[in-house]
């Protein structure tokens, strides 16, 4: 097979439509624009949301409320059983998760979490532990060692 025996598949490629070509082609006259009006004039668009000088949509819902959403702090979710593959006794910090590719992802924090079992003995910082992460952790000599994870977005 060469360059010039590529083709596309069948299917993959339509006719462009001709506007304007008289009335018995289906898009002659008004060339597919309806009646008159301004979306029938050349050079016409009409912003989305917009429904011709009447109050919009989300001008006439009421806006209520507080959304804690800009204050929340998103964290890279951690397994327990992702932690086995360090060595015993060693300190395991977000830059050593993300070293080995466990903690990957953008995040103001990593959290472990409980779910899979632990075998080693480790000393965990991070910037939150579920329940039964920390549990499990400490049950076999571990630490957990909390650090402040600040928001990435400022009010």
């Amino acid at each position: 097979m060469r360059l010039h025996d590529l083709k596309p598949r069948p299917g993959a490629k339509h006719r462009r439509k001709r506007l304007g070509q008289g009335e018995s082609s289906g898009h002659g006259k008004t060339s597919g624009r309806g009646g008159k009006g301004q979306s029938a004039r050349s050079g016409s668009s009409i912003r989305p949301g917009f429904e011709g000088g009447q109050m919009p949509l989300f001008r006439r819902i009421p806006k209520r409320g507080f959304s804690n959403a800009m204050h929340k702090i998103n964290y890279v979710e951690v397994n327990l059983r992702s932690l086995n593959r360090f060595e015993d006794g060693a300190r395991v910090d977000e830059a050593a998760l993300r070293a080995v590719n466990v903690a990957h992802g953008r995040g103001d924090g990593v959290k472990i979490l409980g779910t899979g079992d632990l075998t080693r003995k480790l000393t965990v910082v991070a910037h939150a532990f579920s329940t039964t992460a920390r549990e499990k952790i400490e049950a076999l000599g571990g630490t957990c060692e909390v650090v402040v994870a600040k928001a990435s977005r400022s009010i």
